[in-house]
């Protein structure tokens, strides 16, 4: 026999897979609302992190990063959250604020993508202006993974320019 907490995270784990599906739809609205219904039963970081990757498409920065925040309340060792704080920050134009959220990142204790902070950085050092800092960046985040088109192209784009 299953005890009430399983069932809430059952269920908060279908409104999860549920929103993400209709977030990768483009269905913003609906995957919000299933985000807030996955949390309201069960609070996971990872709801909490797509919350904020759904904000950000709409333009909710701060609403983003909120999110994110309550994220790593829960779970400080998941990297996903620190990364995207400092990409939302990134796209406000608040680089130096953003640089030690991506190294937060690169530390994290849980994380899949850690090519994703490097080519992050990398991102600031190119807006600054230091881009040796930047390639370095650019290297490491398609060290981690070869197949990394953005990567690709920043490392391609900085040697043109280098030589």
């Amino acid at each position: 026999m299953a005890i009430a907490g399983d069932d809430d995270q059952n269920q908060a784990l279908r409104y999860l897979e549920e929103g993400y599906g209709k977030h990768t739809q483009g269905q913003l609205a609906e995957a919000i609302g299933l985000y807030l219904k996955s949390i309201g039963l069960h609070p996971t970081a990872e709801a909490h992190t797509f919350l904020g990757w759904a904000y950000s498409m709409q333009g909710k920065y701060q609403e983003a990063i909120d999110a994110c925040q309550k994220a790593i309340e829960v779970d400080p060792d998941f990297g996903n959250p620190y990364n995207d704080i400092g990409s939302y920050l990134i796209e406000t134009g608040k680089y130096d604020e953003a640089l030690p959220w991506l190294e937060k990142a690169v530390g994290a204790k849980r994380y899949d993508s850690y090519f994703y902070p490097h080519y992050n950085m990398g991102r600031i050092w190119e807006k600054k202006g230091d881009w040796n800092r930047a390639l370095n960046c650019y290297q490491r985040s398609l060290a981690m993974n070869a197949q990394y088109v953005l990567a690709k192209k920043a490392v391609n784009r900085l040697l043109g320019m280098l030589n």
